[in-house]
């Protein structure tokens, strides 16, 4: 052991029974640092994570990061912030099975909101989910 690590290892010692320096490990920030309702959304292709995936910040208080923000905040308030219960549209979509896997995380109402559906296209993702995965502008 050199002196330099002996020195630093007394002084330590020295601050914690002292009472200046906390004798528990530091805390991590909260992940949910982010106040309001907001959630990171993504949208796959396919039914499993790969590199073809879309993602965005939907921020509610006020609407931001989402090219659709308005409106998909809207149906979240609609449905308190539940994705699974906003109505689905009345839309045609062809049966073509080309499946995207919509995800969602995030805090609404003070509630954590875990979402991941696949469904069959992304025309049925927005007949389903509204404007909330409409990501592309």
């Amino acid at each position: 052991m050199t002196y330099l690590t002996r020195a630093t290892a007394a002084a330590g010692a020295l601050l914690a029974a002292a009472g200046l320096v906390a004798a528990s490990p530091a805390q991590a920030a909260p992940r949910d640092a982010q106040a309001g309702n907001w959630l990171h959304l993504t949208v796959t292709r396919g039914e499993t994570q790969s590199g073809d995936t879309r993602g965005t910040l939907l921020l509610c208080d006020p609407p931001l990061g989402h090219p659709h923000a308005a409106e998909a905040c809207a149906e979240l308030a609609a449905d308190d912030g539940d994705i699974a219960r906003i109505p689905q549209k009345n839309v045609f979509c062809t049966m073509i099975y080309a499946p995207v896997t919509a995800r969602a995380y995030g805090r609404w109402n003070g509630r954590t909101i875990s979402f991941q559906e696949t469904y069959t296209s992304r025309c049925v993702m927005n007949a389903r989910t509204g404007w909330v995965f409409a990501l592309d502008g």
